[in-house]
């Protein structure tokens, strides 16, 4: 039987996504628009990746951490069709926004194989993936924000999608959840 070790209080709103980065380390989305990292051997103090600089601060609804490269994570925002990118290297500091869905985006999911690629779905019917490479060129050496990425594959999905999963046994499969269905991708 499970016990809890330690309540982490960190967010001044509702948490609503956690994703593990590594050993022993995870980061937190929440409405109080912040991503937060957490380390288990220091419990009592969180690092602020990431503040929405917006001032009615839209919630972090989804956070999705690269396994390939754990420097890179991506959330999304509340009702946004922007995913941003973010390097924990340079924190407070988008390295890219990924701004080709037409409605908000509702999913985000690295690839568990590759440390450049990530799927992205929304209410505008698509998963979309994209080649980070080009980014991580780019933002490192201008020390800005990349926002001219295109998705080198796009499927539309007869509704809005509202979940994904790559798979991470099988790397060319991807999941996608719209409507009453399910569907497996190959790509």
């Amino acid at each position: 039987r499970g016990v809890v070790d330690t309540q982490l209080i960190a967010h001044d709103k509702e948490v609503y996504d956690i994703a593990w980065g590594g050993q022993g380390v995870f980061a937190s989305v929440s409405a109080d628009g912040s991503v937060r990292v957490f380390d288990l051997r220091d419990k009592d103090h969180s690092t602020i990746i990431y503040e929405s600089p917006q001032p009615d601060t839209p919630p972090l609804l989804r956070l999705g951490w690269n396994k390939q490269d754990p420097r890179y994570m991506a959330t999304i925002l509340m009702d946004s069709s922007k995913v941003i990118v973010l390097d924990i290297r340079f924190p407070t500091m988008p390295v890219a926004e990924l701004q080709r869905h037409q409605a908000p985006v509702n999913a985000v999911a690295w690839a568990p194989h590759s440390s450049c690629h990530i799927c992205t779905a929304g209410d505008d019917s698509q998963a979309l993936i994209w080649d980070t490479t080009t980014m991580n060129n780019h933002s490192h050496s201008q020390h800005t924000m990349d926002t001219s990425l295109d998705p080198i594959l796009a499927y539309s999905a007869g509704e809005e999608i509202n979940q994904l999963q790559w798979c991470s046994t099988q790397p060319d499969w991807v999941g996608i959840c719209f409507g009453n269905k399910t569907q497996i991708l190959r790509v």
